[in-house]
């Protein structure tokens, strides 16, 4: 692997800006909500490490150009416009308040369309655990730049995300749609992803950590809460190396509210950083990395790559802030536990920088999400905007004063 990991993750970068439209008009923009999500956090940690101008251009236009091809109906779609319903004026001002498209080929399944599990993945639609990854994007560019329409735009897809996509089953219960229509009025797929509750707590609970006042975002905490009591019985033992990569993203950002203050239960932490420390070494015993690159998915593997990065900085911080956990020493014990995995990461990344494997069309079919999640995973974990995790946390005195209230 090349000895300047970060210098690497730089010319993947810069071409990706090219060739999908960004920093050139010589290429279409090319956008999908998941890609571009990872190519915002990795332009804005390039601008930290370089002070380079460009890096943060790049994430700026970056984030207009999803706001205007994802906020609008699929070109192929009959309807036009924002899918807010918005006019243009008002529409360009509140991008993100209806959600916004994954950006998937196919125009979404209509209501008298057949559900085909295998079409399905190629029709548009709207994501939950994609609309959070936009959210933790907008939220890094506010903190980063001090410019409060960010932070806006996350908060109002948030809204529109609870609003949408949280529902309840005839007995009463909270649960999560895993895809919904682009209105946001009816569920493409019904059943609840393994993962979304959790990174959707951890999602909100970090957007409501940067909210000046408390009560102008009460739907925000009320569907934190939510989705909390969601994951009072759930499980996160999983042997998918992306759902394993964003179990171990969700402990660290856990981990960082409670140093923080922003939380102060931590069952919930203990819990995840059990279950992603168990997958893992279930995940090892599989031997799944020793298969060739035609049998594996470089997106899904450097998930994982990337979760294993954010637990490394996970032991200073609590030795930091012992006083704010319940069992600082148990949870320390299941960090090492993950962390004795993290040559697992190193494996991945050297097996998918290698130009063989990247000849297999396993690569080249998901080609901008393997480049864009592979700078992610070379950029140095400790100090990654990935996740509001990585972030230095932000909340004022006066906020915590609140909180405290």
């Amino acid at each position: 692997m090349d000895d300047k990991p970060r210098d690497h993750a730089e010319l993947l970068m810069l071409d990706f800006a090219i060739r999908t439209g960004i920093g050139s008009d010589q290429f279409p923009s090319k956008r999908y909500l998941w890609t571009d999500a990872f190519a915002v956090f990795n332009f804005l940690s390039l601008y930290r490490f370089t002070s380079d101008e460009k890096h943060l251009r790049h994430a700026r236009r970056l984030i207009d150009l999803v706001h205007e091809t994802l906020g609008r109906h699929h070109p192929d779609d009959t309807r036009e416009g924002w899918i807010s319903g918005l006019g243009e004026e008002e529409g360009r001002a509140h991008p993100t308040r209806a959600g916004l498209r994954i950006g998937k080929p196919l125009v979404e399944r209509t209501p008298d369309d057949p559900y085909e599990m295998r079409l399905e993945w190629e029709r548009d639609g709207q994501y939950f655990h994609y609309l959070t990854k936009w959210m933790h994007a907008l939220q890094c560019m506010h903190r980063v730049t001090q410019e409060q329409r960010y932070l806006t735009w996350a908060v109002e897809l948030a809204q529109a995300a609870a609003s949408g996509f949280l529902r309840e089953t005839p007995s009463g219960q909270p649960y999560l749609c895993w895809k919904m229509s682009i209105d946001l009025t009816r569920p493409l797929v019904s059943s609840m992803g393994q993962l979304d509750p959790l990174d959707g707590y951890c999602s909100y609970e970090q957007l409501l950590t940067d909210a000046a006042d408390p009560e102008s975002v009460a739907d925000l905490r009320l569907a934190a809460d939510q989705m909390r009591s969601m994951c009072r019985d759930m499980t996160w033992l999983t042997d998918d190396e992306l759902g394993i990569g964003g179990t171990l993203t969700s402990a660290a950002d856990l981990v960082s509210l409670l140093a923080s203050g922003a939380l102060s239960q931590d069952e919930l932490s203990e819990r995840v950083l059990d279950d992603g420390a168990r997958s893992l070494e279930r995940y090892e015993k599989n031997n799944a990395l020793g298969r060739n690159a035609e049998s594996r998915l470089a997106f899904r593997e450097l998930g994982m790559a990337i979760g294993l990065r954010s637990v490394g900085p996970l032991t200073e911080r609590i030795n930091q802030r012992r006083d704010r956990f319940r069992e600082p020493d148990l949870l320390l014990s299941r960090v090492e536990r993950i962390k004795s995995n993290l040559e697992l990461a190193d494996r991945i990344l050297r097996f998918w920088v290698d130009e063989t494997n990247q000849s297999a069309r396993t690569w080249t079919e998901h080609h901008d999400i393997n480049e864009v999640m592979l700078a992610t995973a070379m950029i140095d974990g400790d100090e990654l905007l990935y996740s509001p995790a990585q972030i230095e946390m932000k909340t004022t005195a006066h906020q915590m004063t609140q909180r405290r209230e």
